[in-house]
């Protein structure tokens, strides 16, 4: 019964329960990087309504 799914999974469990350090510095970067790249799009998605009305009245 060594074999069995089951049974195997329990011999792991230590390594499943080890803690991993938390490292502050790339999470900060990683936020504000993400917080950047959201902040750009909304700004060019507000220029890109801004053009496209432009366009609009222009063609017309």
């Amino acid at each position: 019964m060594d074999n069995n799914l089951f049974y195997s999974r329990g011999n792991n469990s230590n390594e499943i329960n080890k803690k991993k350090k938390f490292d502050f510095k790339t999470k900060k970067e990683n936020t504000l990087s993400s917080l950047n790249e959201v902040e750009n799009f909304l700004f060019n998605y507000k220029h890109f309504i801004k053009y496209v009305k432009l366009f609009r009245w222009f063609k017309s």
